[in-house]
């Protein structure tokens, strides 16, 4: 399969999408382009449009189809990264007993470190056992701006509340 390059300026620095046909394979912060000239695959261009719609805060989640490459146990660990709500935070502990392997949360890491799409699987919400920012491949400063993207993005909204009938609704 041919591998394809799409790159998109986000507030942050510029970031390459490489793929196909059968999705996205990697999404990373790069400082140039590769010159790379041919019209991007669609899921490419979807790519772009949905990390345009994320970074203008129109997006939470992705919808893009990936086409990862990864052992099985790396694979499971991005699934339960893609999980973490928008905004939120969760530590390598969490998301070991998530995966009911407790005591993995050093291969956690490793698996997380090795997340070929950044922001799309949201390894930039994962933090150490006491909260504090540890390692992303794009920096701490990166982290620390899309951590503070998001948390500025759900100070503006309207609070909600639990209603009596678990659905939840507007309220004050």
């Amino acid at each position: 399969m041919k591998i394809s390059r799409a790159y998109y300026r986000s507030p942050i620095g510029l970031i390459e999408i490489a793929g196909g046909e059968d999705g996205v394979r990697s999404v990373a912060f790069v400082r140039r382009t590769s010159g790379e000239a041919a019209p991007p695959p669609e899921s490419l261009e979807t790519a772009v449009r949905e990390l345009d719609e994320y970074f203008a805060g129109a997006r939470r989640e992705f919808s893009v189809r990936l086409s990862l490459r990864g052992t099985e146990f790396q694979r499971r660990v991005w699934a339960e990264l893609a999980k973490i709500p928008f905004g939120r935070t969760a530590s390598y502990g969490e998301i070991a007993r998530t995966m009911a392997r407790p005591g993995a949360a050093r291969a956690i890491g490793g698996a997380n470190h090795l997340n070929p799409v950044s922001i799309i699987i949201p390894c930039h919400r994962v933090v150490g056992h006491d909260g504090g920012l540890v390692g992303y491949g794009g920096g701490l400063w990166r982290k620390r701006w899309l951590l503070a993207h998001e948390e500025s993005l759900l100070k503006c909204e309207p609070r909600l509340q639990n209603s009596p009938s678990g659905k939840r609704s507007q309220g004050g």
